[in-house]
């Protein structure tokens, strides 16, 4: 992720969130996990997790399945050491059936910026392939153009 440490501002939220979104798009589950504390705490749908090496296994079989993945984040709020970020995210399984995700995570971080709890619920859609709104080069950054969430689902 990046050095921004809180207290956080817009700004600091803003690049946060970003830097978030630009590493989970990678699909590199060590690059993602250097984001969180060594004893980071997780609830991801029904699945709860800690610490790094639990998050690096999760992130390793979540890529496996959902192919082609692309993400985009959008900072919903935030406080002093606390971050609530929007997402959608479309990729397809091994039998080609596409499918977008919506979710909300609640982050919580130390003071060093490394995020010691992460809370995530998420729904997912099965979409046909026309229906994609996120079209850049598997595991690259969101194309600064990219509008990002669209406001209609």
């Amino acid at each position: 992720m990046t050095a921004t440490t809180p207290p956080f501002t817009l700004e600091t939220a803003t690049k946060k969130v970003r830097a978030a979104e630009d590493a989970w798009n990678s699909r590199d589950p060590e690059r993602v996990s250097l984001a969180y504390s060594p004893d980071s705490e997780w609830r991801n749908r029904g699945t709860f997790l800690q610490g790094r090496e639990e998050i690096r296994n999760f992130l390793s079989e979540k890529w496996r399945k959902e192919l082609d993945y692309r993400l985009v984040k959008s900072l919903w709020s935030f406080s002093d050491h606390h971050i609530a970020v929007r997402f959608q995210y479309e990729y397809h399984n091994s039998d080609g059936q596409w499918f977008r995700a919506y979710g909300n995570e609640l982050w919580e971080f130390d003071d060093a910026g490394l995020m010691r709890r992460r809370e995530a619920s998420i729904n997912d859609v099965p979409i046909q392939e026309g229906e994609r709104k996120f079209h850049w080069p598997a595991s690259e950054p969101r194309p600064a153009e990219h509008d990002g969430i669209p406001s209609v689902a």
